[in-house]
């Protein structure tokens, strides 16, 4: 019973990570390295992402300025970025890629709390997968014998907790990135 709680848990915990690295992409109205970090350039035959080719850093209020370390590098993740879907211009000034973000428009951010929410609403249907999973899981060890019809009650109120717990932390999680987007 406890493997099927730590694996349920393990489970819990890849799927919140993969909901943080989704919405990190997100642009809220404030600039994150992780808007451009992760974007893929073409770098002598070999895919790179802006992060391998350069030093990112954020110059409030909206401005992110990405260092790049080989000059030859430097027009071509600029077209990377333009060519990417943050809809932003890049100004080049020797090896160092200013982007400057623009206010958020309304209707942008009704667009951007949508895909929130729809990342959202994705990484619940994870969690309900685990949790069935692991159900299944103590339902068989049930009926192989290996825990008593008790044991298997109290295993699904310890799944059912894990995951509701995990609900609560997708709420948190949402609740700030929408809080981000409409500042």
């Amino acid at each position: 019973m406890d493997i099927i709680l730590k694996n349920l848990e393990l489970g819990l915990k890849q799927n919140m990570e993969h909901l943080k690295s989704e919405l990190g992409t997100v642009r809220g109205n404030r600039p994150s390295p992780k808007l451009v970090e992760d974007i893929s350039v073409e770098y002598y035959g070999q895919k790179l992402t802006v992060k391998q080719v350069g030093a990112i850093s954020v110059v409030p209020p909206r401005e992110i300025q990405i260092s790049i370390w080989d000059k030859n590098a430097v027009n071509i993740v600029a077209k990377a970025i333009e060519s990417s879907n943050l809809n932003v211009s890049s100004s080049v000034d020797g090896n160092v890629i200013h982007i400057n973000l623009p206010p958020l428009s309304q209707e942008r951010r009704e667009e951007l709390i949508k895909i929130v929410k729809k990342e959202g609403e994705s990484a619940r249907i994870g969690i309900r997968s685990h949790r069935d999973e692991a159900i299944k899981e103590s339902k068989n060890e049930f009926e192989a014998g290996k825990i008593t019809e008790d044991g298997k009650f109290k295993a699904k109120d310890k799944i059912q907790e894990a995951t509701d717990k995990a609900n609560e932390e997708i709420e948190k999680i949402l609740e700030q990135k929408i809080k981000e987007i409409e500042e």
